[in-house]
């Protein structure tokens, strides 16, 4: 699948070109030892690494590497989806103004979507904007969060409802990190996989349950595809629709319902993947309901979710009634009712601005 809007320069490197802006996402195997890739995206003399205390141990040192003089530091959070907040944030301002960091300054995110996000979000609102780079380590963050400038970070009402656009200088996705991350994480990157095949490309989707086996077993030329396909994808819709005005909303399939989900469980109980995976078993289980799209297509979406080793049944503890009450707050709600992303049928999604919230309610306490 290439994207005319993406200039394709390798199997696995993409041009993202946002009018001034343009950056390259480069994924492969030991890309992080390679400092002078990472060394090329740093314009000027200073540089943070932000990472967590899970993925810094095994991956900091050879991204320290590359920074050998520079004058830098490193800031390494606590793990988790419940760290990514404005306290955090204040933590990685307060470090980069110890570090004395100019305009000209870079962050550089090692780590999963937590800290990509988390990083961009600070990058962009340090002297109104410094240079950021992604390096992503699960396969949900190379897939998805570190691709397209979304940044921002959690409140206890929801989901991402502090944030700004601001897009890397580079993402580079090292596959080799993907050894380390443990199966549950690997899994919950796979939900994001899917939902490129299911909302725009049904020969994508096709390859998808072709290959299913081969992912589950982390074959990393089958990962390797699968990465560069929905990056592909994602840069595609991104330069069309940077700032979500259309079409890049079709890229939330299943997510309003999957950040309800993560709010109910306090971002402990369900990974973002997992509540992605769930929720788009329900947008596609509403569209049946609807007469939108046909129980066969939803029958395939939800074998392929198990294939893969994916949950797609509503958690007994997500009360339906609750999760209405906060889709109203994840940023898509007109007047009373809801604006869903639909679907019709594999390779087909839709943006549905009127969506009742008691359609919604009878579809979930039907198919759960």
């Amino acid at each position: 699948m290439v994207l005319p809007e993406s200039e394709v320069q390798s199997a696995h490197e993409l041009i993202v070109s946002l009018g001034e802006r343009t950056y390259p996402i480069r994924i492969g195997q030991g890309l992080l030892d390679d400092p002078e890739a990472l060394r090329a995206a740093i314009g000027g003399r200073q540089a943070l690494l932000l990472s967590n205390t899970t993925i810094a141990p095994l991956y900091a040192a050879r991204v320290e590497t590359a920074l050998a003089g520079l004058q830098w530091r490193s800031l390494f959070l606590p793990d988790g989806e419940r760290y990514k907040t404005l306290e955090s944030a204040n933590r990685v301002w307060q470090a980069l103004a110890e570090l004395g960091a100019q305009r000209n300054a870079c962050l550089i995110a090692l780590g999963g979507g937590v800290i990509g996000d988390l990083g961009g979000f600070a990058a962009s609102c340090w002297m109104r904007g410094i240079d950021f780079v992604q390096l992503p380590t699960t396969l949900l963050a190379m897939v998805d969060s570190s691709v397209g400038g979304k940044t921002g970070v959690n409140l206890p009402q929801g989901k991402n409802l502090i944030g700004a656009f601001w897009q890397p200088r580079l993402v580079l996705a090292d596959i080799c990190t993907l050894r380390t991350l443990p199966d549950r994480e690997y899994r919950a990157g796979l939900a994001e996989v899917i939902k490129y095949g299911a909302i725009g490309d049904a020969g994508f989707f096709a390859w998808l349950e072709a290959q299913a086996q081969a992912l589950v077993e982390r074959d990393e030329d089958a990962i390797v595809e699968a990465v560069w396909r929905s990056c592909a994808h994602k840069a595609g819709v991104v330069v069309r629709d940077e700032r979500e005005t259309g079409e890049r909303a079709l890229l939330n399939f299943g997510h309003t319902f999957g950040h309800a989900l993560e709010t109910i469980g306090n971002y402990t109980e369900v990974l973002h993947g997992e509540a992605v995976a769930i929720g788009m078993r329900m947008a596609a289980q509403l569209s049946c309901a609807l007469g939108m799209a046909e129980q066969s297509d939803c029958d395939r979406l939800q074998l392929l979710l198990s294939s893969l080793g994916l949950p797609h049944a509503r958690p007994h503890h997500a009360d339906p009634e609750r999760i209405v009450q906060l889709m109203r707050l994840d940023k898509k709600t007109l007047s009373d009712r809801l604006r869903l992303i639909l679907w019709k049928g594999i390779g087909r999604a839709e943006i549905v601005d009127n969506v009742a919230p008691g359609a919604i309610l009878d579809s979930l306490r039907r198919f759960g």
